[in-house]
């Protein structure tokens, strides 16, 4: 999975900005999703805006499996995890360009996150596919793009590639700024 463009690790610090969470609410987009006790993927997970509101909804009985390619982000994203308490519930992995790590979680991963991260990725077959491995029978995937770099031809051929690697759409949708979709694990 070569990467076209990482966003930069002190960029990580302006997605935490309280004023992305108007826009983009976790707990909002996230809620009829995630249960307490699932475990959960956040794939691209920078910093933690999604991380630790999911972590929060899982539970203590739950887990947040949080990958990025960037040590730095994972750092910023352990230190927050540990100041509000979430630490126990966040397993945080620097994964690489070529895989996301995830061979020891085939199968038991009941939702994946993937917002802002797959137009970053150099091989969307093969990030689909991974995620398709890690995830439970009839688990799910909610990929999010952002409108302004990723056009939407560019997301229909985000959705197509999610599609041959065996998820079936289940919704797709707008928001202020992102084209959505959820998928099931079909087979």
């Amino acid at each position: 999975m070569t990467n076209t463009h990482v966003f930069p690790w002190w960029a990580g610090y302006l997605l935490l900005s309280p004023m992305r969470k108007r826009r983009v609410d976790p707990r909002a987009l996230l809620g009829a999703y995630i249960r307490t006790g699932m475990t959960v993927l956040d794939a691209g997970c920078a910093m933690g805006f999604f991380s630790l509101p999911i972590a929060g909804m899982v539970g203590p009985g739950g887990r947040v499996v949080c990958v990025d390619v960037q040590k730095r982000m994972i750092a910023g994203l352990t230190r927050r995890a540990a100041k509000t308490g979430l630490l126990d519930r966040i397993d945080a992995r620097v994964c690489t360009a070529e895989s996301l790590l995830l061979g020891d979680l085939a199968g038991r991963i009941d939702f994946a996150l993937a917002f802002g991260v797959v137009h970053e990725v150099g091989d969307r077959a093969s990030f689909f596919a991974e995620i398709h491995r890690s995830l439970a029978h009839e688990g799910r995937l909610l990929v999010a793009e952002p409108k302004m770099p990723v056009p939407a031809a560019r997301f229909r051929e985000t959705v197509d590639a999610a599609v041959k690697k065996g998820f079936t759409i289940e919704r797709e949708w707008e928001m202020t700024g992102s084209r959505c979709a959820v998928f099931t694990r079909s087979r």
